[in-house]
């Protein structure tokens, strides 16, 4: 199995304890704005498993640009998430200059997707003589 698939599934794993954790365990911890960026970031993260399974799947059948989406999807998570979930716990705001910069991970991630899907549909190149 490769590291793309497994990333997937951490990402999914990851995004089903985080808010679990949240909605349970920090309730009533943290203030409204803290739950708030918490949950964020679990939804964040769950919405992203599917398609890295899905751009590891591809990554498998030879892609380069979905294994250049698998990896954008778990940096992205990573920064965007991860940014999020600092910043609830710890309260530092300053954390929330990071989160865009996952964003933009997630952006060109689909992109790659993208163009790996446009590629898997494209007629193999035949040479005429």
């Amino acid at each position: 199995m490769s590291r793309a698939w497994w990333l997937g599934c951490g990402i999914g794993f990851v995004s089903v304890a985080t808010g679990a954790f949240g909605a349970h365990a920090l309730k009533g911890m943290v203030g409204a704005d803290a739950l708030a960026w918490w949950d964020t970031g679990s939804r964040i993260a769950a919405l992203h498993a599917a398609p890295c399974l899905f751009a590891a799947t591809l990554s498998a059948r030879g892609s380069r640009a979905a294994g250049f989406a698998a990896a954008g999807f778990g940096l992205g998570v990573l920064l965007f998430s991860g940014s999020l979930w600092a910043m609830a716990l710890t309260g530092l705001r300053a954390l929330g200059m990071i989160t865009p910069l996952g964003g933009v991970s997630l952006l060109g991630a689909w992109v790659a997707l993208a163009v790996a899907g446009a590629r898997l549909g494209a007629p193999p190149h035949t040479q005429s003589a």
